[in-house]
């Protein structure tokens, strides 16, 4: 397993990570691990491309020439 330092993380960013992770029953870096596993699982293909999003919005309308 790899360690991971994060320098100059907000204060209130750091204050609502021990409160989310108190909620959950786990520690703060437990919490952040779980955090990370979770937002990076959702691969660069789920994300939304910024043409189709385009397209979506503009389809309708009788679209672009």
């Amino acid at each position: 397993m790899a360690t991971l330092t994060i320098r100059r993380l907000d204060e209130a960013v750091k204050a609502r990570l021990r409160i989310r992770a108190a909620q959950n029953g786990r520690s703060m870096e437990e919490e952040a691990r779980e955090l990370l596993t979770a937002g990076l699982a959702q691969g660069p293909s789920e994300q939304p491309n910024l043409f189709d999003a385009i397209r979506k919005v503009v389809g309708p309308l009788g679209g672009i020439e």
